[in-house]
């Protein structure tokens, strides 16, 4: 019983259509590469705020207006 936890951060909008395609896509790859079972497979998307979300000792808005 696989299970996938995605985490993206909470910036602009993630459409529900983007998330169903993400859900369906991670479910077909299991079911490709290793043979899983799509009824049993549990995908999870977190959308996580920018400020929750660091890189490198950084905010992730900080880090990215550093790579600037």
């Amino acid at each position: 019983m696989p299970y996938v936890n995605i985490k993206i951060t909470r910036e602009g909008e993630t459409t529900a259509e983007q998330k169903a395609e993400l859900i369906k896509g991670v479910t077909d790859i299991l079911v490709h590469v290793l043979d899983k079972s799509p009824e049993t497979t549990f995908v999870v998307i977190d959308e996580i705020d920018m400020d929750s979300w660091g890189i490198g000792g950084l905010p992730v808005a900080r880090y990215r207006d550093r790579a600037r």
